[in-house]
């Protein structure tokens, strides 16, 4: 028998028509099962969580069948309570399924520390700008009789001097102690 015959004749034509049909068949049933155990079609709107409690957080998340994961923010909101979320992904109003993950960033209780670099000696220009660049902020700039004029001699927080590598809060306001360009007044003997 030669191959056209083979592929022209009864047999290899129902077989054919039959192994189309059960791929058919085996397709529309994986396409219905996969509808009914991914709740295809059925979706759930993320709740609005800013500004509220990881407490407010999981009774929100509970009722709405959803789960959450608390990402760890290191930058501070004043805008924003302490402790409360100020992101989330992904954002509310969005159709997501049930239990899908939602991720926080949650607004740590201040702002976190910096050291103080060294600005003993620098001008007060560049002392700004170094204090600037670690997130400190220069308040008053007081003048003393020292021969350096704008010479920082002095970096002051709450009255108090301190030294470099002192830990503060970022955003903190420090004073500056600078010479004026006159001599100290010496008493020769």
């Amino acid at each position: 028998m030669s191959f056209i015959k083979f592929i022209t004749s009864k047999t290899f034509l129902k077989q054919i028509a039959l192994a189309i049909l059960a791929v058919v068949v085996l397709v529309i049933l994986i396409m219905q099962y996969l509808k009914v155990t991914t709740n295809h079609g059925e979706f759930v709107l993320v709740p609005d969580l800013s500004k509220k409690s990881l407490r407010e957080v999981e009774e929100i998340m509970e009722k709405a069948d959803l789960n959450y994961v608390v990402l760890d923010s290191t930058n501070y909101n004043p805008d924003y309570p302490r402790f409360s979320v100020i992101e989330q992904d992904p954002s509310a109003n969005k159709e997501v399924k049930e239990g899908r993950k939602i991720y926080l960033t949650i607004n740590p209780s201040g702002y976190r520390k910096v050291s103080v670099p060294n600005v003993i000696q620098v001008t007060k220009r560049n002392a700004e700008s170094m204090l600037k660049a670690v997130g400190l902020n220069v308040g008053k700039v007081t003048y003393v009789n020292e021969i350096g004029k704008d010479m920082v001699y002095y970096v002051r927080y709450e009255g108090k001097n301190i030294l470099p590598g002192h830990q503060l809060p970022k955003t903190t306001e420090v004073e500056l102690v600078c010479g004026n360009g006159n001599r100290a007044n010496v008493s020769v003997e």
